[in-house]
């Protein structure tokens, strides 16, 4: 599932059009991805002779404003992807958006259709995009609010608490096992149990693997160093990438997502 740098390569890829006049739009009107629409899919057709002129990403979500028609709200779910490909680009069955352009063709692709477009017509910003909870990278995003969220779920172990969107946009499953890695914070710990000196390191690995991930892969889909959690993660066998560990990992199903931790380096609390 694209993350908060993948989602950021993504609004670049479709952002290089920027200044471009959509010629023409197509779309399959009854996919699974425009189940958020407020209006009829066929409204998308409003798009055409519009100028993408504005590209912003906020978690997992882009929104792309195109002058004068209005705004074009996209999430891409567990498989979406945008593309920019040839003028004359041939559409499949799981290209369920594409624009297409003087140069170009903007397609937004979803096997899964897990994804969502939303649509909003005007100049102001939408209010589904206003009302979006605020960046780990705001300054909004303060250790104030982190306490307080850790606080209003005290019991939930925080490794699930770091994947809601509302708390947390744009942390998914390789970025929170990365966070709570360098934290040195267990997966199962309880939010509540957190001391004050552990969320403000909480907060700032936060914010320094959101970084970090925007600068290595948000460019040119970059691989991360072997120094990151991520490149031994993903299965069985995977030792701790610190020197001085070099640990075997552990892996479980925690509520539902695939959780990978140092037990060296993590240790879990006494209840």
């Amino acid at each position: 599932m694209p993350e908060l740098a993948e989602v950021e390569y993504y609004r670049r890829v479709w952002a290089s059009a920027i200044g471009s006049t959509v010629m023409d739009v197509g779309f399959h009107p009854q996919a699974r991805v425009f189940r958020g629409l407020d209006v009829p899919s066929d409204s998308l057709r409003q798009l055409s002779g519009s100028t993408l002129h504005r590209a912003f990403a906020h978690g997992k979500q882009m929104l792309f404003g195109f002058a004068p028609a209005g705004w074009l709200g996209l999430h891409l779910g567990m498989s979406g992807q945008l593309r920019a490909e040839a003028r004359d680009y041939v559409q499949n069955r799981h290209d369920h958006l594409l624009l297409r352009l003087p140069e170009s063709t903007l397609v937004f692709y979803d096997p899964r259709m897990f994804g969502r477009v939303q649509l909003h017509f005007g100049s102001e910003l939408p209010g589904w995009w206003t009302q979006l909870p605020p960046g780990i990278l705001s300054p909004l995003f303060t250790g104030a609010r982190l306490a307080a969220i850790l606080q209003k779920h005290p019991a939930s172990p925080i490794k699930p608490l770091l994947l809601d969107q509302n708390l947390f946009p744009g942390i998914g499953n390789w970025m929170a096992d990365e966070v709570l890695w360098r934290s040195r914070i267990h997966p199962a710990t309880r939010a509540g149990t957190v001391t004050p000196s552990a969320q403000t390191r909480l907060r700032r690995v936060v914010r320094e693997v959101a970084e970090d991930a925007l600068r290595v892969i948000a460019p040119d889909w970059g691989e991360a160093p072997d120094n990151w959690l991520f490149n031994h993660r993903w299965k069985g066998g995977g030792h701790c990438p610190r020197p001085k560990c070099r640990s075997a990992l552990s892996r479980q199903d925690l509520r539902g997502r695939t959780t990978s931790w140092c037990p060296a380096c993590q240790i879990l609390p006494n209840p």
